[in-house]
């Protein structure tokens, strides 16, 4: 990519003029930020869940307290811990306790079966579990089958305001929200914990260096791989997002906590940023529009970080008639690309920018942002953040820049990228050659330094601002004794994106019907990985070697369509 007169990239002329193109970073991890705002605004709120109030000063004492039970449950430093949490204190609190103590953090999706969790569990060494009621007897059941030795549980009625504390016991269960957890050695109520402990935790040394995090992603392979965040990563990364966002104070602002936590671009963009900026976190445990809704005009987040489903859906539900959204100032949207006219509509309601941007989860996530004051294109993930470099090259070699406006491979470089996948050196040489991290994505860039995302070079599917793999899905329909072969594509889906469609050929002399087919991964997927339409062939098109043709079925797919 050639550089312009004064060695600086053609996009950081398109900056927002706060915005430097090189930050001189500061050398301290996420911790070290999150003590500063424990010390700048103790009896400030840092974080709500469902009007419950926590200060910062709180905040602390129960990280401190968590961060001692850990140590007392034997968990060094460099010893991974998981997280099976929605967005709730505990899965807040849990998380910085693990980084306090020098643990490495293993966010795990409640969503997910037992069967992606367990290879979760088990790929990482996880030894302990902070987990929900809901998930307790499950999470019991599987820990035989892991490493795990401890289980803590939270109840979504830890933490509620009066009169909600009072009735939560009385409804909790009867609504589903709370449920009974069966007597088992090493298992503990995680407000018990908390309660009768003294803060008491450790000295650990931590440098920039060091692994904090193993952050799981799918593949094209459909085997969920580990990615190596080190505590530099995190911090780089909250910089680099601190520094393109300016105009907001610390300490004076509220974030809409609706992203999930254990999805990387909630916990750097909600999460982190929040807890390291001194802001309130207003904690969305499920992110649909009535409850958006309601913590918006309740609670006045002033920063709202989401994903185009969120968008969509608060706007489609009537009661964003009656809603004040006019304190929010600006939004980031990410994961799926947002329609023009969504932005519209929304902006105009709420009177806030949006700017869209880009990353994966081996990125920290962040790459690129559209400028929060100057050109926002339409279409385009933006420019390139501080301190990041990307190129377009070639999909034969990967070697040669291609010309501006030409499409190829997206390449990204900076201190936000991780340092490896967890024991797989060959996916790694892979994945970053020459310090280059390979997205797998088709982009171009445009004369003034803008990117656009123009196809997936993997198979991967956006759904609701998930990623979700087709070969995942493949792999449990061929656990299926009535089929012969199956493919998934990505379909266009009218409020999450994409949906996945899946194609079958069964046995010869079997009859299987849709319904039958559809309910036979409900046990054994994530729900948002389920497909929505199934499709039985006689024959799946195939190379001269008998590989499925997956792109074959896709641009199918697409023809009907056009």
């Amino acid at each position: 990519m050639p550089s312009d007169t004064n060695g600086l990239k053609p996009w950081t002329n398109f900056y927002d003029s706060r915005v430097v193109p090189n930050i001189d970073f500061e050398d301290r991890t996420i911790l070290d930020y999150l003590d500063q705002s424990f010390r700048d605004f103790p009896n400030n709120t840092a974080l709500i869940f469902q009007g419950y109030k926590l200060t910062f000063a709180g905040f602390q004492d129960m990280v401190n307290r968590f961060a001692t039970v850990l140590t007392n449950f034997g968990i060094e430093k460099g010893d991974a811990v998981a997280i099976l949490l929605p967005n709730t204190i505990p899965c807040v609190v849990a998380y910085y306790a693990i980084l306090k103590i020098g643990g490495v953090v293993v966010m795990n999706n409640p969503l997910y079966s037992d069967r992606e969790l367990s290879h979760q569990f088990n790929d990482s060494g996880a030894k302990a579990l902070i987990t929900l009621d809901l998930l307790g007897n499950r999470m019991i059941d599987l820990r035989p089958m892991t490493r795990i030795r401890q289980i803590v549980y939270t109840s979504i009625g830890d933490y509620l305001p009066f009169p909600k504390s009072l009735l939560f016991p009385l409804v909790g269960k009867k609504k589903g929200l709370a449920a009974d957890v069966k007597q088992a050695a090493d298992t503990y109520r995680w407000k018990e914990l908390v309660t009768r402990i003294r803060p008491n935790p450790p000295e650990t040394e931590l440098t920039l260096d060091d692994l904090a995090m193993l952050q799981y992603t799918g593949g094209t392979t459909g085997v969920s791989k580990g990615v190596m965040l080190t505590h530099g990563n995190l911090s780089h990364q909250f910089q680099q997002v601190k520094a393109w966002f300016t105009g907001f104070d610390r300490g004076k602002e509220v974030m809409l906590g609706a992203l999930p936590f254990f999805h990387v671009f909630g916990l750097t963009t909600s999460m982190n940023m929040a807890a390291c900026q001194g802001w309130t976190n207003i904690l969305i445990p499920k992110p649909q529009p009535e409850p958006l809704l309601e913590a918006i005009g309740k609670f006045k987040p002033t920063f709202a970080p989401l994903v185009p489903t969120m968008y969509i859906g608060m706007l489609a539900d009537p009661k964003i008639k009656s809603t004040d959204l006019t304190s929010i100032q600006a939004c980031f949207s990410g994961s799926a690309p947002l329609p023009v006219e969504v932005i519209k509509e929304f902006e105009k309601i709420t009177g806030a920018t949006i700017v869209e941007g880009f990353g994966m989860t081996e990125s920290s996530p962040v790459t690129h942002i559209n400028p929060l004051q100057g050109a926002r294109k339409p279409g385009s993930i933006g420019l390139p953040i501080p301190n990041t470099d990307a190129r377009i090259v070639d999909l034969e070699t990967g070697e040669k820049d291609m010309p501006v406006g030409e499409s190829g491979e997206l390449i990204v470089q900076g201190p936000q990228v991780m340092k490896g996948y967890w024991n797989r050196m060959d996916d790694t040489a892979e994945t970053i050659r020459d310090n280059w991290l390979y997205t797998g994505d088709i982009a171009k860039m445009d004369e003034e330094g803008y990117f656009y995302i123009v196809d997936r070079k993997k198979d991967m599917i956006l759904s609701g601002g998930y990623n979700v793999y087709p070969r995942d899905i493949d792999e449990v329909y061929y656990l299926n004794d009535k089929i012969s072969e199956v493919c998934t594509v990505g379909i266009p889906h009218p409020s999450r994106g994409e949906a996945a469609k899946v194609f079958i050929v069964l046995k010869a002399g079997v009859e299987a019907t849709e319904k039958e087919m559809l309910d036979f991964v409900k046990d054994r997927l994530a729900k948002y990985k389920w497909p929505v339409e199934i499709e039985f062939r006689t024959e799946l098109p195939k190379t001269n070697v008998g590989k499925i043709l997956r792109k074959d079925l896709r641009a199918e797919e697409a023809a009907k369509r056009n």
